[in-house]
């Protein structure tokens, strides 16, 4: 009966421990207390976070909504100027700079997004970094890879969606041989290797 008695004691401390909340964070007092200013931020609700992106858009903004959409589907502001022609023109969260998404319009509809940085998968998980065999690896679709049009042995690869959508995946990839940038949108758009410039 001891041997039983002294497991069953165990797991109930054992279960006990779990369902306690964690102790909350020391506050530091005295001159060595930290300013307030450098506690960490917490994150806002549209930071960049690994599987926003997809095919069809990116988290609940959706290639092919206008410009108004796109706010309201974004939830938080929105920077960037409008074309006044309705020309080609990038809008972005403040908070997701530099990495992205840069979100392009043009026509006033979302046609195409780009990741510049962080580590953000994109559709079918391939990531800034990655060689072109690891992409290759992973989008068995794509297309052959081109040179790139302004860095010197970089190139560009196409992939098309895997999901039947209209959508492609552009990585571009360094001198390096590494993936330094993705967008995914419609063609035209996603070609465009100047974004709207």
């Amino acid at each position: 009966m001891k041997r039983i008695a002294l497991p069953l004691s165990l797991l109930a401390m054992l279960l006990a421990a779990c369902q306690r909340t964690p102790p909350a964070e020391p506050v530091a007092t005295g001159p060595a207390a930290a300013p307030a200013a450098q506690a960490t931020p917490a994150l806002p609700a549209t930071a960049v976070v690994a599987g926003d992106a997809d095919w069809q858009g990116y988290g609940p903004a959706q290639l092919g909504i206008d410009v108004e959409q796109l706010r309201v589907a974004w939830g938080e502001e929105l920077q960037g100027d409008a074309a006044a022609d309705g020309g080609c023109y990038y809008l972005s969260s403040p908070a997701n700079t530099p990495a992205g998404p840069f979100f392009m319009l043009e026509g006033n509809q979302f046609l195409r997004y780009d990741v510049r940085g962080g580590d953000v998968p994109a559709p079918g998980g391939g990531r800034i970094g990655m060689d072109l065999a690891q992409l290759q690896a992973l989008y068995p679709q794509a297309e052959a890879p081109q040179p790139h049009k302004y860095v010197d042995g970089g190139k560009v690869l196409r992939v098309p969606a895997s999901d039947g959508s209209q959508s492609w995946l552009v990585f571009e990839l360094g001198a390096d041989g590494r993936a330094s940038a993705w967008r995914v949108g419609v063609p035209p758009q996603v070609d465009y290797v100047e974004g709207c410039g």
